[in-house]
C-alpha cells in the first residue's frame, strides 16, 4: 500500500496586539477589601475561614445538610455548642453560630466617624451639650 502524503497546514500569523496605556492598570499590592479589620489576627491576615473552612452562608449550609447526624453533633461540639437530639434544632444553632463567627470578619469599612460628619449642624449642637 502507498502511503498517502499528508499535507502540512498552513502556518498563519496572527497580527500583534498593540496595547493602549489608558487600558493598562496597576497593582499596589494592597489587599482590597470592603471590610475593616477589627481584631489583632485580622490586621495579620487571619481571613476567618479556618474554623469552617468558607465564609459562604449557601456553601455552609449544604455542608451541613449532607453531614449525617452523628457527624453533625461532632462538628457541634466542635464549634463549641452542646448537641441536641433534634436534628433542626441542632442545624439552625451551627448556621446561628456560622453566621454569628461570619459576622465578626465582615464589619462594613464604614467609618463611624464618617457618619458622624453627616449629621445636620442642629443635631450636633444637641449631642455636643452633654460635653
Amino acid at each position: 500500500m502507498k502511503k498517502k502524503a499528508q499535507k502540512k497546514p498552513k502556518k498563519t500569523t496572527k497580527a500583534k496586539k498593540t496595547t493602549r496605556l489608558e487600558s493598562l492598570s496597576q497593582t499596589h499590592g494592597k489587599e482590597e477589601t470592603d471590610f475593616k479589620p477589627t481584631t489583632l489576627d485580622q490586621i495579620w491576615g487571619d481571613d476567618g475561614k479556618a474554623k469552617y473552612g468558607t465564609l459562604d452562608e449557601g456553601q455552609y449550609k449544604s455542608r451541613v445538610e449532607e453531614m449525617h447526624f452523628s457527624d453533625l453533633k461532632t462538628h457541634a461540639v466542635d464549634i463549641g455548642l452542646i448537641p441536641v437530639d433534634d436534628r433542626q434544632l441542632l442545624t439552625k444553632r451551627v448556621i446561628s453560630e456560622f453566621r454569628r463567627h461570619c459576622n465578626n470578619y465582615t464589619v462594613p469599612a464604614d467609618d463611624v466617624n464618617a457618619q458622624v460628619d453627616q449629621v445636620s449642624e442642629k443635631a450636633r449642637k444637641i449631642l455636643e451639650e452633654g460635653k
